[in-house]
Protein backbone atom coordinates (compact mmCIF):
# COMPACT_ATOMS: atom_id res chain seq x y z
CA UNK A 1 0.00 0.00 0.00
CA UNK A 2 1.46 3.42 -0.91
CA UNK A 3 2.23 5.92 1.94
CA UNK A 4 -0.31 8.80 2.15
CA UNK A 5 1.10 12.24 0.04
CA UNK A 6 0.51 15.09 2.76
CA UNK A 7 0.81 18.71 1.07
CA UNK A 8 1.28 21.79 3.52
CA UNK A 9 1.43 24.95 1.74
CA UNK A 10 2.26 27.77 4.39
CA UNK A 11 4.76 30.57 5.43
CA UNK A 12 3.49 31.58 9.09
CA UNK A 13 3.94 28.92 11.28
CA UNK A 14 7.58 28.15 12.52
CA UNK A 15 7.01 24.47 13.10
CA UNK A 16 4.24 21.67 12.69
CA UNK A 17 4.81 19.88 15.80
CA UNK A 18 1.50 19.48 17.12
CA UNK A 19 -0.18 18.58 13.40
CA UNK A 20 2.81 16.63 12.35
CA UNK A 21 2.19 14.37 15.36
CA UNK A 22 -1.64 13.93 14.92
CA UNK A 23 -0.99 13.03 11.01
CA UNK A 24 1.94 10.53 12.03
CA UNK A 25 -0.44 8.41 14.53
CA UNK A 26 -3.28 8.43 12.76
CA UNK A 27 -1.52 7.73 9.55
CA UNK A 28 1.51 6.10 9.80
CA UNK A 29 4.16 6.11 7.15
CA UNK A 30 2.53 9.52 5.73
CA UNK A 31 4.91 11.82 3.38
CA UNK A 32 4.42 15.19 4.45
CA UNK A 33 6.05 17.85 1.91
CA UNK A 34 6.08 21.60 2.38
CA UNK A 35 5.84 24.34 -0.14
CA UNK A 36 5.77 28.50 0.62
CA UNK A 37 3.34 30.76 -1.20
CA UNK A 38 5.06 30.65 -4.42
CA UNK A 39 3.91 26.83 -5.14
CA UNK A 40 3.93 26.30 -8.86
CA UNK A 41 7.17 24.14 -9.43
CA UNK A 42 6.25 21.94 -6.47
CA UNK A 43 2.64 21.46 -7.53
CA UNK A 44 4.11 20.05 -10.68
CA UNK A 45 6.50 17.91 -9.30
CA UNK A 46 4.93 17.00 -6.07
CA UNK A 47 1.33 18.54 -5.19
CA UNK A 48 -0.29 17.34 -7.71
CA UNK A 49 -0.12 13.96 -6.59
CA UNK A 50 -0.84 14.90 -2.69
CA UNK A 51 -4.18 12.89 -1.32
CA UNK A 52 -4.79 15.63 0.94
CA UNK A 53 -3.42 19.41 1.42
CA UNK A 54 -3.35 21.60 4.78
CA UNK A 55 -3.12 25.93 3.68
CA UNK A 56 -2.67 28.26 5.16
CA UNK A 57 -5.72 31.09 5.02
CA UNK A 58 -3.38 32.97 2.39
CA UNK A 59 -2.60 30.81 -0.09
CA UNK A 60 -5.42 30.97 -3.34
CA UNK A 61 -6.44 27.64 -4.57
CA UNK A 62 -8.16 28.46 -7.59
CA UNK A 63 -9.72 26.53 -9.90
CA UNK A 64 -6.96 26.11 -12.64
CA UNK A 65 -4.76 24.89 -9.51
CA UNK A 66 -7.65 22.47 -8.37
CA UNK A 67 -7.83 20.80 -11.62
CA UNK A 68 -4.56 19.70 -11.65
CA UNK A 69 -5.23 17.75 -8.03
CA UNK A 70 -5.07 14.25 -9.51
CA UNK A 71 -5.31 12.53 -6.31
CA UNK A 72 -6.46 15.04 -3.90
CA UNK A 73 -9.05 13.91 -1.15
CA UNK A 74 -9.69 16.94 0.99
CA UNK A 75 -8.13 20.61 1.51
CA UNK A 76 -7.87 21.52 5.38
CA UNK A 77 -7.52 25.33 5.71
CA UNK A 78 -5.33 26.66 8.72
CA UNK A 79 -8.28 29.29 10.15
CA UNK A 80 -11.92 30.55 9.84
CA UNK A 81 -11.70 32.33 6.02
CA UNK A 82 -11.47 30.12 3.44
CA UNK A 83 -12.16 33.25 0.38
CA UNK A 84 -9.15 31.95 -1.08
CA UNK A 85 -9.80 28.25 -2.33
CA UNK A 86 -12.41 27.62 -5.00
CA UNK A 87 -14.94 25.44 -2.85
CA UNK A 88 -17.37 25.64 -5.53
CA UNK A 89 -14.46 23.31 -8.26
CA UNK A 90 -13.14 21.63 -5.04
CA UNK A 91 -16.96 20.05 -4.89
CA UNK A 92 -17.06 19.41 -8.62
CA UNK A 93 -14.07 17.71 -8.44
CA UNK A 94 -14.95 15.97 -5.74
CA UNK A 95 -12.77 17.50 -2.77
CA UNK A 96 -13.99 18.36 0.36
CA UNK A 97 -12.85 21.66 1.79
CA UNK A 98 -12.82 22.61 5.82
CA UNK A 99 -12.26 25.62 7.80
CA UNK A 100 -11.66 25.72 11.65
CA UNK A 101 -14.96 27.68 12.92
CA UNK A 102 -14.73 29.45 16.27
CA UNK A 103 -11.68 28.21 17.44
CA UNK A 104 -9.89 31.93 18.40
CA UNK A 105 -13.21 33.78 19.47
CA UNK A 106 -11.66 34.44 23.14
CA UNK A 107 -9.17 35.31 21.29
CA UNK A 108 -10.35 37.86 19.49
CA UNK A 109 -12.71 38.85 21.84
CA UNK A 110 -9.17 40.14 24.23
CA UNK A 111 -7.83 41.92 21.36
CA UNK A 112 -11.15 43.70 20.87
CA UNK A 113 -11.00 44.39 24.77
CA UNK A 114 -7.60 45.36 24.93
CA UNK A 115 -8.41 47.81 21.82
CA UNK A 116 -11.47 49.15 24.46
CA UNK A 117 -8.96 49.51 27.32
CA UNK A 118 -6.03 51.56 25.41
CA UNK A 119 -8.32 54.21 24.88
CA UNK A 120 -10.04 54.43 28.10
CA UNK A 121 -7.22 53.29 30.37
CA UNK A 122 -3.83 54.26 28.33
CA UNK A 123 -1.02 53.04 30.46
CA UNK A 124 2.06 54.27 27.94
CA UNK A 125 1.69 57.93 27.04
CA UNK A 126 2.89 59.40 30.23
CA UNK A 127 6.81 59.36 30.01
CA UNK A 128 6.53 63.14 28.43
CA UNK A 129 4.33 64.27 31.34
CA UNK A 130 6.62 62.43 34.16
CA UNK A 131 9.82 64.11 32.42
CA UNK A 132 8.08 67.30 32.44
CA UNK A 133 7.78 66.40 36.47
CA UNK A 134 4.10 66.48 36.23
CA UNK A 135 2.75 63.95 38.47
CA UNK A 136 -1.31 62.58 39.82
CA UNK A 137 -3.80 64.53 37.96
CA UNK A 138 -1.10 67.21 36.42
CA UNK A 139 -0.24 64.57 34.50
CA UNK A 140 -3.48 63.57 32.82
CA UNK A 141 -4.19 67.28 32.15
CA UNK A 142 -7.26 67.46 30.03
CA UNK A 143 -7.60 64.19 28.31
CA UNK A 144 -9.17 62.61 30.93
CA UNK A 145 -11.07 59.54 29.74
CA UNK A 146 -14.73 57.65 30.98
CA UNK A 147 -14.60 54.51 32.56
CA UNK A 148 -15.29 51.63 30.13
CA UNK A 149 -18.55 50.74 31.97
CA UNK A 150 -19.54 54.34 30.23
CA UNK A 151 -19.24 53.28 27.19
CA UNK A 152 -21.49 51.40 24.41
CA UNK A 153 -20.23 48.78 22.20
CA UNK A 154 -21.46 48.11 18.30
CA UNK A 155 -21.30 44.82 17.20
CA UNK A 156 -21.73 44.26 13.28
CA UNK A 157 -22.05 40.39 12.83
CA UNK A 158 -23.15 38.39 15.60
CA UNK A 159 -22.39 34.78 14.72
CA UNK A 160 -20.38 32.82 16.87
CA UNK A 161 -17.32 35.51 17.23
CA UNK A 162 -19.44 38.30 17.50
CA UNK A 163 -21.17 36.79 20.49
CA UNK A 164 -18.05 36.16 22.42
CA UNK A 165 -16.94 39.78 21.61
CA UNK A 166 -21.12 40.65 23.28
CA UNK A 167 -19.87 38.48 26.31
CA UNK A 168 -16.56 39.60 26.86
CA UNK A 169 -18.22 43.34 26.85
CA UNK A 170 -20.85 42.67 29.00
CA UNK A 171 -18.96 41.33 32.03
CA UNK A 172 -16.70 44.77 31.66
CA UNK A 173 -20.07 46.89 31.87
CA UNK A 174 -20.09 47.84 28.07
CA UNK A 175 -23.77 48.60 26.94
CA UNK A 176 -23.71 46.44 23.97
CA UNK A 177 -25.65 47.02 20.42
CA UNK A 178 -26.04 44.20 17.55
CA UNK A 179 -26.56 44.34 13.88
CA UNK A 180 -26.76 40.47 12.39
CA UNK A 181 -29.52 40.23 9.51
CA UNK A 182 -29.46 36.35 9.50
CA UNK A 183 -29.76 36.42 13.51
CA UNK A 184 -33.32 36.42 14.76
CA UNK A 185 -34.22 39.77 17.11
CA UNK A 186 -35.08 37.56 19.81
CA UNK A 187 -31.68 35.49 19.84
CA UNK A 188 -29.91 39.01 20.15
CA UNK A 189 -32.43 39.63 23.20
CA UNK A 190 -31.70 36.20 24.77
CA UNK A 191 -28.09 37.07 24.72
CA UNK A 192 -29.14 40.09 26.65
CA UNK A 193 -27.86 42.66 23.47
CA UNK A 194 -29.96 45.45 21.55
CA UNK A 195 -30.61 45.06 18.24
CA UNK A 196 -29.84 47.93 15.94
CA UNK A 197 -30.06 48.77 12.31
CA UNK A 198 -26.39 49.41 10.76
CA UNK A 199 -26.76 53.04 10.29
CA UNK A 200 -27.52 53.26 14.22
CA UNK A 201 -25.07 51.25 15.12
CA UNK A 202 -22.36 53.43 13.78
CA UNK A 203 -24.74 56.68 15.27
CA UNK A 204 -24.41 55.82 18.53
CA UNK A 205 -21.73 53.21 19.77
CA UNK A 206 -18.24 55.22 20.75
CA UNK A 207 -16.33 51.53 20.03
CA UNK A 208 -17.40 49.87 16.15
CA UNK A 209 -16.37 46.01 16.15
CA UNK A 210 -16.36 44.44 13.10
CA UNK A 211 -16.71 40.61 12.43
CA UNK A 212 -19.06 40.52 9.49
CA UNK A 213 -18.47 37.48 6.92
CA UNK A 214 -16.32 38.78 4.03
CA UNK A 215 -18.29 37.77 0.48
CA UNK A 216 -18.57 39.43 -2.91
CA UNK A 217 -22.14 41.21 -0.73
CA UNK A 218 -20.01 42.73 2.18
CA UNK A 219 -17.06 43.73 0.08
CA UNK A 220 -16.19 47.10 0.24
CA UNK A 221 -19.52 47.64 2.43
CA UNK A 222 -18.41 50.24 5.22
CA UNK A 223 -17.50 53.41 3.66
CA UNK A 224 -17.83 56.99 4.01
CA UNK A 225 -21.18 56.93 4.09
CA UNK A 226 -20.94 55.02 7.67
CA UNK A 227 -18.17 56.43 9.05
CA UNK A 228 -19.93 59.90 8.62
CA UNK A 229 -22.32 58.81 10.70
CA UNK A 230 -19.81 57.98 13.62
CA UNK A 231 -18.98 59.86 16.60
CA UNK A 232 -16.12 62.43 16.56
CA UNK A 233 -14.94 60.50 20.00
CA UNK A 234 -15.87 57.04 18.41
CA UNK A 235 -13.08 54.06 17.23
CA UNK A 236 -13.81 51.35 14.69
CA UNK A 237 -11.79 48.00 15.45
CA UNK A 238 -11.84 45.41 12.71
CA UNK A 239 -10.58 41.69 12.94
CA UNK A 240 -12.67 40.36 10.36
CA UNK A 241 -11.19 41.14 6.82
CA UNK A 242 -9.60 44.10 5.48
CA UNK A 243 -11.86 43.73 2.30
CA UNK A 244 -14.83 44.73 4.45
CA UNK A 245 -13.52 48.70 5.04
CA UNK A 246 -13.22 50.70 2.21
CA UNK A 247 -9.65 51.56 3.65
CA UNK A 248 -9.27 55.11 1.42
CA UNK A 249 -12.30 56.14 3.18
CA UNK A 250 -10.86 55.03 6.54
CA UNK A 251 -7.79 56.67 6.59
CA UNK A 252 -9.86 60.37 5.20
CA UNK A 253 -12.22 60.01 8.00
CA UNK A 254 -9.15 59.68 10.96
CA UNK A 255 -6.96 62.23 8.71
CA UNK A 256 -9.63 64.80 8.97
CA UNK A 257 -11.02 64.25 12.25
CA UNK A 258 -14.45 62.87 11.23
CA UNK A 259 -13.97 59.81 13.48
CA UNK A 260 -10.78 59.27 16.28
CA UNK A 261 -9.54 56.34 15.11
CA UNK A 262 -9.29 52.74 14.23
CA UNK A 263 -7.53 49.39 15.33
CA UNK A 264 -7.19 47.27 12.58
CA UNK A 265 -5.72 43.48 12.82
CA UNK A 266 -6.59 42.97 9.05
CA UNK A 267 -5.52 45.65 5.29
CA UNK A 268 -7.12 45.74 2.50
CA UNK A 269 -3.84 43.76 0.78
CA UNK A 270 -2.54 41.12 2.55
CA UNK A 271 0.36 40.00 3.10
CA UNK A 272 1.37 43.87 3.10
CA UNK A 273 4.46 45.56 1.52
CA UNK A 274 4.43 47.72 4.69
CA UNK A 275 4.53 50.80 2.59
CA UNK A 276 0.62 50.92 2.27
CA UNK A 277 -0.55 54.44 3.71
CA UNK A 278 -2.93 52.66 6.45
CA UNK A 279 0.47 52.14 8.25
CA UNK A 280 1.55 55.38 8.23
CA UNK A 281 -2.17 57.10 9.40
CA UNK A 282 -1.59 58.78 12.75
CA UNK A 283 -4.51 57.55 15.20
CA UNK A 284 -4.58 54.10 13.32
CA UNK A 285 -3.25 51.07 15.16
CA UNK A 286 -2.59 48.18 12.91
CA UNK A 287 -1.41 45.31 14.16
CA UNK A 288 0.01 41.92 11.46
CA UNK A 289 -3.15 39.82 12.48
CA UNK A 290 -2.64 38.53 15.41
CA UNK A 291 -5.67 38.82 17.07
CA UNK A 292 -6.33 35.07 17.02
CA UNK A 293 -2.60 33.72 18.76
CA UNK A 294 -2.45 32.05 22.02
CA UNK A 295 -0.77 29.13 23.21
CA UNK A 296 -3.81 27.47 23.08
CA UNK A 297 -5.56 28.39 20.03
CA UNK A 298 -2.32 27.38 18.18
CA UNK A 299 -2.97 24.10 19.19
CA UNK A 300 -6.48 23.81 18.64
CA UNK A 301 -6.06 25.48 15.03
CA UNK A 302 -2.96 22.86 14.18
CA UNK A 303 -4.82 19.61 15.71
CA UNK A 304 -8.22 20.18 14.70
CA UNK A 305 -6.83 21.56 10.53
CA UNK A 306 -4.86 17.87 11.13
CA UNK A 307 -8.19 15.97 12.11
CA UNK A 308 -10.37 17.93 9.28
CA UNK A 309 -7.44 16.25 7.05
CA UNK A 310 -7.58 13.35 8.13
CA UNK A 311 -11.42 12.28 8.35
CA UNK A 312 -11.75 13.58 4.75
CA UNK A 313 -8.93 11.39 3.48
CA UNK A 314 -11.54 8.41 5.53
CA UNK A 315 -14.17 9.40 3.31
CA UNK A 316 -15.69 11.01 6.57
CA UNK A 317 -17.70 14.08 6.91
CA UNK A 318 -16.20 16.91 8.83
CA UNK A 319 -18.49 18.87 11.39
CA UNK A 320 -15.92 21.61 9.63
CA UNK A 321 -16.52 20.72 6.17
CA UNK A 322 -17.64 24.19 3.68
CA UNK A 323 -18.38 22.93 0.73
Amino acid sequence: MKPVKIWIIDEEWPDYEHETALLKQELPGCEIRYSDYDYEHDLEEFGKYADIILAQIYVKLNAAVIDKLECCKGIAVYGGGYDRVDIKAARAKGISVTNVHGYCTEDIADYVAAAIYSVCKPLSNYNDSITQGLWGAQAVKNNIAQRVSAKTLFIAGFGTIGREVAKKAQQLGLNVLVYDPFVSQDTMLAADVTPVTLCNGFKQADFISIHIICTDATTNLITSKYFSLMKKTAYIINTARGKILNEQDLITAVENGEIAGAFLDVVTIEPPTGQEKIFHTKNITVTPHICYISQESYKELKERTARNAVKMLHGEIPADLVN
